[in-house]
């Protein structure tokens, strides 16, 4: 698959090193919220976060319900957004509880601003947001990521959880396709 790559922009080695940082901040900010009677709630955003998220709440030191929830921004061969949809039901039991957004890529913003609103009615006594790279060309919301990974270009890329119509998201780095297999 590597050979797949036209070109890689975070290695495995490089995605470890920020992760571990990430966990750091995430962390600290969570000991103001975490109690011990009512679990922090980690909400990745499926398919693409789920590499991240493993390896992101192994670092993480508070006791975490995991619930997961689909979006889809990106359907099939895509490589633009098509507006985000929520296609599962979210979490029950939110009401008072601290919920962590985990996604892979802030690219417009519409799915974590759909997220956030989402949460907060539903009853949520706050929401942050971890994401592992974010594409500040792309932005249209106000709405920013509580945390980010990495900044990258306004390109389409793969690995590390994202993928292009289903593959590449075993890759352990980030990556841009070459671009004769992009349809």
């Amino acid at each position: 698959m590597h050979q797949d790559l036209a070109e890689v922009l975070l290695d495995e080695e490089t995605i470890a090193e920020r992760v571990d940082q990430l966990a750091k901040q995430l962390a600290a900010r969570l000991d103001d919220v975490a109690t011990r009677e009512e679990p922090i709630v980690m909400l990745p955003v499926l398919t693409g976060s789920l590499v991240f998220t493993a390896d992101l709440i192994r670092r993480l030191p508070h006791k975490l319900r995991l619930d997961v929830v689909t979006v889809s921004s990106y359907p099939g061969t895509a490589t633009s957004s098509t507006g985000a949809a929520i296609h599962s039901p979210l979490p029950e039991d939110l009401d008072g509880r601290h919920v962590v957004v985990v996604d892979d890529i802030f690219d417009t913003g519409r799915t974590m601003e759909l997220l956030d609103g989402e949460l907060r009615a539903a009853g949520a006594s706050g929401v942050t947001s971890v994401v592992l790279l974010a594409k500040p060309a792309r932005h249209e919301v106000e709405l920013r990521p509580d945390l980010v990974g990495f900044e990258i270009p306004d390109a389409f890329v793969v690995g590390y959880g994202l993928d292009y119509d289903g593959l590449y998201r075993n890759l352990p780095c980030i990556g841009t396709l070459r671009p004769e297999l992009i349809r």
